[in-house]
């Protein structure tokens, strides 16, 4: 059975925008100016697989519908178009099942900023129905293979680092143990110690319990590093799909000396410095 199965995935927002109206009698007719929809499609037309146990990983320009592709296979969007499964549960119908089975880290990782690391893990682990003195022990383990002080697992949220928030965000979402890690943007703003340290956790977590991963990221680096096959997409769509040594062959004249940032190129159009720069 496939992990994830995107089939024509479609998410469309509407931007509501004043224009005339030839029905207005005179400047001050309220008519004059009638609000009309024009449709923004976040994600368009999108069908990919993922396999059991693989590393998958999304790529794009800001803007390009990658963090909405999570949200949508999160349950935390509804598609529009297409259907979405994952480990055969439909996302829409079968929301809650979908929900046991996943878990996702976001950029924008979200904390009761007032309470300590283990307070805010503590929470988590009741609303996840854990056993309390289980979820502890498992939280310190995870946060020492990440480098994590112990002393800090007290101190309160906001008076730690960025990166020791990501780190806190990753271990909560790790315990459900999900047999589908949606990891978006996982190690952005971290400094390069504790990225390093978060890839090389992903990449254990994926050699000792098979767990299979999508990953959106903007670095490059970590993609090639971590992932068996890399999704591009660019205003909604997906681009292009294969391994990194298939997307280097199929579109860089040079494959042996290209790089992942040539192919993005090569695409989209777009220089990577300036698709991170679109925001």
């Amino acid at each position: 059975m496939k992990a994830l199965v995107c089939r024509g995935a479609s998410k469309v927002f509407y931007e509501a925008k004043p224009t005339p109206s030839n029905q207005a009698r005179s400047w001050w007719d309220p008519r004059r100016l009638i609000p009309k929809k024009r449709p923004i499609w976040a994600v368009r037309d999108v069908s990919f697989t993922v396999g059991t146990g693989e590393i998958f990983g999304i790529l794009g320009p800001n803007g390009s519908g990658k963090s909405t592709l999570i949200r949508l296979i999160a349950t935390l969007l509804l598609p529009d178009e297409g259907e979405l499964r994952v480990f055969g549960h439909n996302v829409v119908k079968e929301r809650m099942a979908v929900r046991r089975l996943i878990n996702r880290v976001s950029v924008e990782a979200a904390f009761f900023k007032k309470l300590s690391a283990w307070e805010n893990l503590h929470y988590a682990s009741r609303l996840y129905g854990l056993n309390p003195r289980w979820a502890y022990e498992h939280s310190r383990h995870i946060l020492q293979v990440f480098g994590f002080e112990e002393e800090n697992l007290h101190s309160p949220v906001e008076n730690l680092s960025r990166g020791m928030q990501q780190k806190i965000s990753i271990t909560r979402a790790l315990l459900t143990s999900p047999k589908l890690m949606l990891l978006d943007e996982p190690t952005t703003g971290l400094d390069p110690r504790s990225k390093a340290e978060v890839q090389k956790f992903v990449s254990q977590l994926h050699r000792a319990e098979q767990s299979t991963i999508l990953l959106t990221s903007h670095d490059l680096q970590e993609v090639e590093l971590l992932c068996d096959r890399v999704a591009i997409m660019n205003q909604g769509r997906v681009v292009a799909l294969d391994t990194v040594p298939g997307l280097k062959r199929r579109y860089t004249p040079h494959p042996e000396q290209a790089t992942l940032e040539d192919v993005f190129f090569a695409v989209t159009g777009t220089d990577w410095e300036e698709a991170l720069a679109d925001d």
